[in-house]
C-alpha cells in the first residue's frame, strides 16, 4: 500500500510539472510558430494562419493578435483567454507573467489570465 502511494505521488508530481512547461523561445517561420522549453525541446507548433501575429511571450504563455482579438495561449497552444483589441489597446510588451498595453494616454498591465492589474496615465 505504501509503495502504491509513493508511485501515485510521483505520477502526480510529474503531471503537474508537465502542465507548467516553461517557454524559453518561440521560433517564427514563414508558416509556423514553434514553442521551445528551457531544455531546447520543442513543446509544440501552431500555424501562423490560426494564431495570427505574435506579440510576445512570457514564462509559460504567449500572446498573439488574431483579427480584432488578442489571444493568450499556454505553452502547449491552448487558448486561455481572448481579449478585444478595442478594450486592451496596443500590446507594447510581454514579460514574466504580465502583459503591458497602451491605449491612448493610458498604460495597462494585465495578468496572463487577462485580468487588468493596473492602469496609469502616461502624462
Amino acid at each position: 500500500m505504501r509503495i502504491l502511494l509513493i508511485i501515485l505521488m510521483t505520477l502526480l508530481t510529474i503531471a503537474v510539472q508537465a502542465q507548467r512547461q516553461q517557454i524559453s523561445y518561440v521560433e517564427e517561420t514563414r508558416n509556423w510558430y514553434y514553442v521551445y522549453d528551457e531544455a531546447g525541446k520543442k513543446i509544440g507548433g501552431l500555424s501562423r494562419s490560426s494564431v495570427g501575429d505574435m506579440k510576445g511571450w512570457g514564462s509559460d504563455f504567449f500572446v498573439a493578435k488574431y483579427y480584432s482579438f488578442y489571444r493568450i495561449y499556454d505553452a502547449k497552444g491552448k487558448v486561455l483567454k481572448a481579449m478585444n483589441v478595442s478594450d486592451v489597446g496596443e500590446i507594447v510588451g510581454v514579460s514574466g507573467n504580465t502583459i503591458t498595453s497602451r491605449k491612448g494616454s493610458w498604460i495597462f498591465t494585465w495578468s496572463k489570465d487577462g485580468k487588468k492589474l493596473s492602469a496609469r496615465s502616461v502624462n
